[in-house]
């Protein structure tokens, strides 16, 4: 089983970028972090970076015991780095006490034929399985509770003025709501993984992103639609957005995924 991946950052229309990715492989282990800060004055990028360092670090030595990774592991890895957030907030002091980061974090097990995956905030996980959307993230926000409740139509969220108003972050010292899938799912040959900030979904629906990977050929191939369409789209001061894609390969010779909707991949 091979893991073909592509990814992109872009600074938008703000003066920095406060988003960090980072992935890490093995010969049986693949790990991906996106991280989304906020805070302002290297704050915001400072704690970005600090998740996808400290979840990496501390994901690269897990014990035989502990294989394949399970979500529970992963949100432990969140915890984690929350913590190191919180310690770079008192030693910093001032306006950076207040730097807060979402994060997504998943972990695909070659051997074992498995992934998992956890989240803090409004960074998104998407999972497709033949072409369609299998499981997605639910953001930890006002706008995503009121769709909940059918006060808001989910179409209607990307535009909703309370939109960036989150519920949990990254970089607290209160109750911190992590969510994690359920020990571990199987994957197959054709899945694909793609994991994008908010900056990124505001302007591209569930349904468009689903139609560009019908299309697309490769993983790179994708993230350069989606990418356009933000930049198309986004108004000048738009939001720094970042995507990293994974998608699971049996042929090794192979980083062409082809897709059928309701058919298995080929």
């Amino acid at each position: 089983m091979e893991i073909v991946t592509a990814s992109v950052t872009d600074q938008g229309g703000r003066s920095r970028n406060e988003d960090s990715f980072g992935d890490w492989s093995s010969e049986r282990l693949y790990y991906c972090v996106v991280a989304d800060g906020a805070g302002g004055h290297g704050g915001g990028d400072a704690a970005s970076r600090i998740v996808v360092d400290s979840v990496l670090a501390d994901l690269r030595y897990l014990t035989v015991a502990e294989l394949p990774p399970t979500g529970e592991r992963l949100a432990n890895s969140l915890e984690h780095a929350n913590q190191n957030i919180v310690e770079e907030q008192l030693h910093r002091g001032g306006q950076n006490k207040d730097m807060r980061s979402t994060a997504v974090v998943l972990a695909i097990d070659r051997e074992c034929r498995t992934a998992a995956w956890a989240h803090c905030g409004d960074t998104r996980l998407y999972f497709f399985r033949q072409g369609e959307i299998n499981a997605r993230t639910r953001d930890h926000s006002m706008v995503q509770e009121m769709v909940d409740a059918q006060l808001l139509a989910a179409e209607d969220m990307r535009n909703h003025p309370r939109r960036n108003v989150l519920y949990a972050a990254l970089g607290t010292n209160t109750q911190l709501d992590i969510a994690h899938v359920d020990g571990t799912v199987e994957v197959r040959n054709g899945d694909a993984f793609l994991i994008c900030t908010d900056g990124l979904w505001e302007y591209a629906d569930d349904a468009f992103v689903t139609a560009t990977l019908l299309s697309a050929g490769t993983p790179a191939a994708w993230l350069d639609v989606l990418a356009a369409t933000v930049r198309a789209n986004a108004k000048a001061n738009h939001d720094n957005f970042t995507a990293l894609v994974a998608w699971v390969v049996d042929d090794p010779e192979s980083t062409v995924l082809k897709l059928t909707p309701g058919c298995a991949p080929a």
